[in-house]
């Protein structure tokens, strides 16, 4: 099920096309932009879309095939230059209406446009600027409203997550999964819980992380790292992988699992800057006598959002210098490890790994060669690569939440370039992405393992048997 399409000419009834005109509602300022009169328009004047950010802009096209709302749609006005155009016209006077709205929500922020955009627009900025605007000054319907109040209650908290794991282990065991998936039902019916359904993964143990780990050998660094929200709830694995990893690496960890709590990742995306920043604050108090040289994250999107707490945390006279040495720090765990370079021994992996870009990581961190090295450098590991890696999976933190028939369509799209491979098993670095590759390879009879950096690497290291790996398949 795609979103329903726009007019032929893909722009609300109120906007033009990029190449067309509007008549100039009041005085231009330097920057070519009409000045909208006192109270109207758009945006306030907490921080709008920059309109010296939205000139930076020349309509060249290079974005279109690498974002995927248009590449589902062929849609101007859900393209990134379309987009733009429209927060141009917000700054101009024209006002938020629904239509307006409808096209910057279904943005993913999966940031491949600012990878491909030959004029260095900071898209990414742009975005995250125009949607917290939305969420102050526009009104969703109930039904909406009510979804995203649920999705904000939970998932960014992840003692709450924690308590969804009995209940879903009791029903992944009780076979009730494939019945519900035979009736086929629950897509038709409820569209929202189905995708929530088909994106659990298949629980294990929870492993409780420790205070601290201890470096193995000569001590090189003192690390934080992140714990998560979903990677703590469904795949803590991924976070004792991480660990030891860093431990063998020669890194003092501090992890503090009682005291962390959401990076504010998920906030910022989505336009609740208020909320990110309570989050941020709580993040930098949990951390700020600890000690770090770096702080290591192993979740894409989360990463991203650290990297920039100076930018969130600019107008807070207490934590502004404070976040802007944090985010100093902050690095992907592949980032660092290739920083650091290895002394651990990797032991042979002799497996085929297809591995994949998230989004974040790739486009918004620029971390794309890093993590391919650290798996080349595996004895008897043979990587390939994905056919057009720069075209999202469909998760983008909760759009395949907010948007399931268009995000299946992508990550439908994802799993046949990744079976096409061959390889037998999948390689990413963010929560969200093994969750939606795995339902997607579900939904296309594939099979295929699936497995963080982190844990990949962790099993070279430790000398593990290649088939500990192969045997985390997507849940069926």
């Amino acid at each position: 099920m795609s979103i329903p399409q726009q007019p032929a000419t893909g722009r609300p009834a109120s906007a033009t096309s990029p190449g067309g005109t509007r008549p100039a509602s009041g005085p231009r300022d330097v920057l070519g932009a009409v000045a909208p009169p006192p109270g109207q328009g758009a945006f306030d004047e907490h921080h709008p879309p920059a309109a010296d950010l939205i000139a930076d802009c020349v309509h060249c096209g290079f974005c279109l095939p690498t974002c995927p709302t248009y590449v589902l749609w062929g849609e101007e006005m859900d393209s990134p230059r379309g987009r733009i155009y429209l927060m141009k016209q917000g700054l101009e006077g024209e006002p938020l209406a629904d239509s307006m709205v409808t096209h910057f929500d279904r943005c993913l922020g999966c940031m491949s446009c600012v990878t491909a955009c030959p004029s260095g627009v900071r898209y990414d900025r742009l975005i995250e600027d125009t949607r917290q605007q939305v969420e102050r000054r526009h009104t969703r319907g109930p039904r909406e409203r009510a979804l995203r109040a649920a999705i904000f209650a939970l998932f960014p908290y992840p003692k709450r997550l924690r308590l969804l794991r009995g209940p879903l282990r009791a029903y992944q065991a009780s076979g009730l999964r494939r019945l519900v998936a035979r009736t086929a039902l629950l897509p038709r019916l409820a569209p929202t819980l189905a995708a929530l359904e088909s994106l659990a993964p298949r629980l294990g143990r929870r492993l409780r992380p420790p205070q601290r780990v201890s470096a193995v050998g000569t001590r090189r660094a003192v690390v934080g790292m992140l714990t998560g929200c979903v990677q703590s709830a469904f795949f803590p694995e991924v976070n004792a992988a991480t660990a030891r990893v860093l431990a063998a690496e020669g890194c003092d960890v501090v992890i503090l699992p009682d005291r962390q709590g959401c990076c504010g990742a998920l906030s910022v995306h989505n336009g609740r800057d208020e909320e990110a920043r309570r989050f941020a604050r709580r993040m930098l108090d949990t951390f700020a006598a600890a000690g770090i040289d770096y702080f290591v994250v192993n979740a894409a999107g989360c990463g991203s959002t650290l990297k920039e707490y100076g930018e969130l945390l600019r107008d807070d006279p207490r934590y502004a210098t404070l976040a802007a040495d944090f985010a100093g720090r902050v690095r992907d765990l592949s980032e660092l490890l290739d920083e650091l370079g290895p002394v651990a021994t990797r032991h042979p992996l002799p497996v085929t790994v297809a591995y994949h870009d998230a989004c974040h990581l790739a486009h918004a961190q620029g971390v794309r060669a890093q993590p391919r090295r650290l798996l080349r450098d595996i004895p008897g590991l043979e990587l390939r690569e994905i056919a057009d890696p720069e075209i999202c999976c469909g998760s983008a933190g909760i759009w395949n939440v907010l948007h399931p028939g268009p995000a299946a369509e992508l990550g439908d799209r994802k799993a046949r370039t990744v079976l096409a491979t061959g390889a037998r098993l999948l390689v990413t670095a963010n929560p969200g992405c093994l969750m939606q590759v795995a339902a997607s390879v579900t939904r296309a009879g594939g099979d295929i393992a699936l497995a963080h950096t982190a844990q990949v690497l962790d099993a070279s290291i430790r000398g593990r048997d290649v088939e500990e790996l192969l045997h985390r398949r997507a849940p069926s």
